[in-house]
């Protein structure tokens, strides 16, 4: 089944004093990239986090944030008063030398650098269990969006290749009538500078089907319908993105090879056609997981 590479999960964590969102999103990338913010609380955690995203996820430039706002007491603060009065100090010294009133150095003096210290929060394993339920949510919420947007890639691919499958039938259609036009073509030719009864028959077949040989498509024509079922199948399986990448590589060597040798006009029309919906495919392919 294919999913998406790019996704989004959400999931809120309601506690006493706080309440927590989890967040996880993704971009396309050939590799597992991950960019983890958390707050300093949970640091010691954040190696299962990243086990565990590495698990399921696979790959894609992703970011999981997990947010925390306090709805309650905040945790008690510590004033250095030591470091306090020293700024006080001197900002009221240069405020007498500047001959300012200094009205608001107490307050000016809170603002300083490492006045106001919170008290280091330690982590409650009560509240990492609760949180940990969150992870869990928001993973499988981002989750259920690649499979969600993954559904609509594989509708659009599905699409696309029954194009090309389709443009292949209008191919073989015009390929009859090609070789038919080739070989009057070249005895119209011929005629023109070599008399009827001039002309070595034998010789002359062997020659045109020689010339037929090399502009047959045959062999394309098989490959390119085996490549396409094969896309389709393909499609089915888990993290096919790669694989289905290199199919259509195959798929477009085929479509590019039936172009070079057509020698048509209708047919070289076709193939147009064709590598249109083939580059819309492989731009697809990129986000495929």
């Amino acid at each position: 089944m294919i999913k998406s590479m790019t996704g989004y999960g959400k999931a809120i964590c309601e506690l006493p004093s706080k309440k927590i969102t989890v967040e996880v999103r993704s971009l396309n990338s050939k590799s597992f990239d991950l960019n983890l913010r958390t707050p300093s609380v949970y640091r010691e955690k954040e190696q299962e986090i990243r086990s565990e995203i590495a698990k399921q996820l696979e790959r894609g430039k992703i970011d999981f944030s997990i947010y925390s706002e306090f709805t309650g007491e905040a945790g008690s603060l510590t004033i250095n008063h030591t470091l306090a009065k020293s700024y006080y100090k001197e900002l009221k010294g240069l405020a007498e030398e500047l001959k300012d009133p200094g009205n608001d150095l107490l307050a000016l003096t809170m603002k300083m650098p490492e006045v106001m210290r919170a008290e280091k929060q330690e982590l409650d394993e009560n509240e990492w269990t609760t949180l940990r339920i969150s992870v869990d949510e928001a993973i499988l919420n981002f989750q259920q969006f690649r499979l969600d947007e993954g559904k609509s890639i594989s509708d659009d691919f599905e699409k696309r290749i029954g194009f090309i499958m389709a443009s292949l039938t209008e191919v073989e259609k015009a390929d009859i009538l090609r070789i038919n036009n080739v070989r009057e073509r070249i005895r119209k030719n011929i005629a023109e500078f070599v008399e009827k009864e001039k002309i070595d028959q034998n010789r002359f077949e062997q020659e045109l089907v020689y010339y037929i040989e090399k502009l047959d498509v045959t062999e394309e024509k098989v490959r390119l319908k085996t490549h396409c079922e094969y896309f389709i199948k393909t499609m089915q399986e888990d993290s096919s993105g790669r694989k289905l990448g290199f199919i259509t590589q195959e798929i477009g060597r085929e479509i590019n090879t039936i172009g070079s040798k057509a020698n048509d006009a209708t047919i070289q029309k076709i193939v147009v056609q064709m590598k249109d919906e083939l580059e819309k495919i492989k731009e697809q392919v990129n986000n495929v997981l």
